[in-house]
């Protein structure tokens, strides 16, 4: 069903159907093609594939069949005409800038972002001649403000790592339009369960499959998604020379992941719902970062431009840094890691650990205090994740 038109089907569907190629073997599951190149039947064959004169595979670190079938999938689901794998969310990052952006290029992006992006972007992009400055993530006249003739790239995650913010991604991307730049999106919280930036305008979407799209915390990966010149020639073009590859055993637990995708997102949605509203209550909290709750700055742009409101929470501890310890240290089911996106519950202390290599100037600046966590909603019951927190909380 390779050359079917997965538009005409629900997202669920071609989430389980979209991409793959059944081999002269009739297998049901997909095939992991564990092999590092392929067989031509002749000379002329082999230089034909090499120089893209026939399509084909020719080597793992660009054409692998199980790779492929991930991203022809990941790519139905975004209604996209085209998707790059990856080896991680921060190498799909780094091969669209690479790829898209050419020397004295600015780049606009969002502050508040995960720390290893805004670190990319601070430490290596601008050693690539590349100049990036930052807006207000939720104010659209500060990226007005901002955009200059020489900016071409305008990259934002939303909703934004840890501080669940949101950008109005129809506002951003006429503004880019407005501008001759594109607009990336990171969908890393979403997924396109959730949201679909391309529908709304958006010109790229980043993955990070690691997170969610995997949802068990097995493997490591991200994608590139968008249209057939940008991604499909220009993303290719450098992951085939420079090689920040996906492997296809990891393509293939991907895979597995998007099939029960949807399923997953619903749960983690109203797990975290639930757990959000239990803690704007509690006492021992100051403040609760969850779309879905009404008083959240951005809350009913989020019912317009999302799905779902989404597994992760963020809150502030009353008592600081120390207090934020002791919840975590006091937890016994709840997991002390970086990583999201897990059927189990996660919890960690951003400024020490996912935002620990920026400055504290850029913390603060981004809203991210000594007293904050942030929790990844897994699959437990709600109830039983409440009674851990509660013991450090209490």
């Amino acid at each position: 069903m390779s050359d079917t038109d997965w538009n005409q089907f629900d997202l669920a569907t071609a989430a389980v159907r979209a991409g793959q190629v059944r081999t002269h073997e009739g297998e049901h599951s997909d095939a992991i093609f564990t092999t590092s190149s392929f067989v031509f039947e002749s000379a002329a064959q082999a230089a034909d594939r090499f120089q893209n004169k026939i399509p084909g595979n020719v080597y793992s670190r660009f054409t692998n069949p199980t790779v492929r079938t991930f991203e022809e999938r990941l790519a139905a689901m975004e209604g996209a005409e085209c998707c790059v794998a990856t080896s991680s969310g921060m190498a799909a990052i780094m091969a669209t800038c690479v790829a898209l952006l050419e020397p004295g290029d600015r780049v606009l992006a969002a502050t508040g972002m995960f720390g290893s992006t805004t670190q990319f972007f601070n430490k290596y992009l601008t050693r690539m001649g590349n100049p990036v400055d930052f807006a207000q993530i939720d104010s659209v006249d500060d990226w007005r403000s901002k955009i200059t003739a020489d900016t071409k790239m305008l990259f934002l995650e939303t909703p934004t790592n840890p501080l669940t913010q949101l950008a109005d991604i129809k506002a951003l991307a006429a503004l880019a339009k407005e501008h001759n730049a594109i607009l990336v999106v990171d969908n890393c919280f979403c997924t396109p369960v959730l949201q679909q930036p391309l529908q709304l305008g958006a010109d790229i979407v980043i993955h990070s499959a690691t997170k969610f799209i995997d949802g068990q915390g097995r493997c490591v990966g991200g994608a590139v998604v968008g249209d057939k010149k940008r991604v499909g020639e220009d993303v290719y073009g450098f992951l085939r020379s420079a090689g920040p590859t996906m492997s296809p055993f990891n393509a293939w637990v991907f895979l597995k992941g998007l099939e029960t995708l949807e399923l997953r997102m619903q749960r983690h949605c109203e797990s975290a719902a639930q757990l959000a509203s239990w803690l704007s209550k509690h006492p021992g909290v100051g403040k609760v970062f969850y779309p879905g709750l009404e008083e959240h700055p951005q809350h009913e742009l989020c019912k317009q431009q999302q799905n779902g409101f989404g597994g992760i929470v963020s809150f502030e501890v009353k008592g600081g840094k120390d207090a934020a310890w002791k919840v975590i240290d006091s937890t016994k089911l709840i997991s002390i890691t970086g990583n999201l996106g897990d059927a189990k519950t996660t919890i960690t202390h951003p400024s020490t650990t996912t935002h620990g290599r920026i400055t504290e100037e850029q913390r603060q600046h981004a809203g991210i205090k000594q007293s904050l966590l942030r929790l990844a909603v897994g699959l437990e019951s709600p109830r039983d994740i409440i009674a851990d927190l509660e013991h450090g909380l209490s």
